[in-house]
């Protein structure tokens, strides 16, 4: 037979207290005795009491839930902005529903629906749709995350600084030797993908260089996405010897385009540069390690979680964060200086 589980009158009548006694005491409420406090806290670890959230949040309004909704839980990048999301939600006793869009608006729609009828106190989105018909009718607070943000100018957003990591990344090429790189780019259907090309255009402007010279190849964004370009730019290029700069717009694709280079028999980085962007961990254990633009992943998560606690709690909203990049050098881009 199952052991029936401890109500509040269990902890109340074991600790000699009032139920109310035991309410505020699980609140954090500061109008309790010491002694009465430590009694509540004592009888609770003894008995495993466990407080009913669905009960307290019909009295407070509020389910102590909150969910994230990213396009690729595959990705090591999502799982780390996950990580940082789900660390801030635990230090202030919230617990966080996670959700995977694959790319797809009908999941996410199928997700944003599964929010709401959850009753989540709030929400951090990476938005594959281009609107959610109104977003007054979520009737909870959101962050948004990354590059699809920006279509959604009235909600706060965290991201990386995609400008200032790819003038890091050209930089880091120019630095070498090298001429503008190919570079490996996601679907066009991303908005990630304008901002990127945005900020190549602009560094070749800056620098009186023709951003037309720039060969693009498409793919989207997963190992076999980068394997497949790859192999597509090796074959246009096969009769030319010369030194090949490739700047993937994320780490799967450039770990993809490594492994086509070492089937086509070439080297990296003796016969061609690649350079990624993310700063996934898996970049660490490519031969040689894959260089990279780390975006602050768990930096992300954690920021986007601060600030939908903030507007939980009725703070003023924190507009539009953009945080720095940073280059993580493991040897995949030759210096040709040398």
């Amino acid at each position: 037979m199952a052991q029936r589980r401890a109500t509040i009158v269990d902890v109340a009548k074991h600790a000699n207290v009032s139920k109310s006694t035991v309410a505020r005491v699980l609140e954090g409420k500061i109008n309790v005795s010491d002694d009465a406090r430590a009694r509540v806290l004592k009888a609770v670890a003894a008995l495993g009491y466990e407080r009913n959230r669905l009960a307290v949040g019909m009295r407070s309004g509020r389910t102590g839930l909150l969910a994230i909704v990213i396009p690729d839980i595959t990705n090591p990048f999502w799982a780390e902005v996950t990580r940082g999301a789900q660390d801030q939600a635990i230090k202030k006793g919230f617990s966080l529903l996670v959700f995977s869009s694959d790319w797809d608006v009908a999941k996410e729609a199928a997700h944003m629906q599964a929010i709401r009828q959850a009753r989540v106190d709030g929400a951090i989105i990476n938005p594959v749709a281009d609107n959610f018909d109104s977003l007054g009718f979520f009737g909870m607070p959101l962050v948004f995350l990354g590059s699809s943000a920006e279509r959604f100018p009235e909600i706060s957003s965290v991201g990386s600084n995609i400008k200032q990591g790819v003038n890091l990344g050209l930089q880091t090429f120019t630095e070498r030797g090298h001429a503008l790189p190919t570079l490996i780019m996601g679907p066009r259907s991303r908005l990630a993908r304008i901002r990127f090309l945005h900020a190549v255009t602009d560094y070749c402007i800056a620098r009186d260089m023709d951003p037309e010279l720039v060969t693009i190849e498409d793919a989207d964004y997963t190992v076999e996405g980068g394997f497949q370009a790859m192999n597509r730019l090796l074959e246009l290029e096969s009769r030319t010897k010369k030194h090949r700069a490739v700047f993937a717009a994320n780490d799967l694709m450039a770990l993809g385009a490594m492994m086509a280079v070492r089937k086509a028999g070439l080297r990296c980085n003796e016969d061609v540069s690649i350079l990624g962007f993310d700063g996934i961990p898996a970049g660490m254990f490519s031969m040689p390690g894959l260089t990279t633009i780390k975006k602050p992943s768990r930096q992300i998560g954690e920021t986007a979680m601060v600030c939908l606690l903030d507007e939980i709690e009725g703070r003023p909203e924190h507009g539009r964060i953009h945080l720095p990049c940073q280059l993580v050098e493991r040897g995949s881009i030759a210096d040709l200086n040398l």
